[in-house]
């Protein structure tokens, strides 16, 4: 079963980004103030490719766009979680995630930009 979001970059690494993520709130979820920063990750983590599937299920480009913006958000949020996370984090790990987000933004602007600068 071949789905076109598999070949689709940004999907393939919020995806990748998911899975590195569940890995992190294991530290959190032994820490009972963490617990509640664990429970924001997964949400705002898994509504990066959420949003994408979302959208690209709509078949509109306009949807489509909408949702990738959403996305967008959903990164940026999940870039503030990991920040908030700096007293129980190594700061090496922060800094890899941070960076792993900044490259899942700068995916979804430029697919963003793409497609609203690509006439139908």
């Amino acid at each position: 079963m071949n789905d076109p979001l598999d070949n689709c970059p940004v999907h393939r690494k919020s995806m990748e980004f998911y899975d590195q993520m569940w890995v992190d709130t294991e530290v959190l979820l032994r820490d009972l103030r963490g617990r509640e920063i664990a429970h924001q990750l997964v949400r705002s983590a898994g509504s990066i490719c959420a949003n994408i599937e979302k959208g690209y299920s709509r078949g509109s480009k306009k949807e489509f766009l909408y949702f990738l913006r959403v996305s967008r958000g959903s990164a940026r949020e999940t870039k503030g979680w990991y920040v908030r996370s700096k007293i129980i984090y190594k700061p090496e790990l922060i800094q890899r995630r941070l960076n792993e987000i900044d490259e899942l933004i700068a995916l979804l602007v430029s697919m963003i930009n793409t497609m609203t600068n690509k006439k139908d």
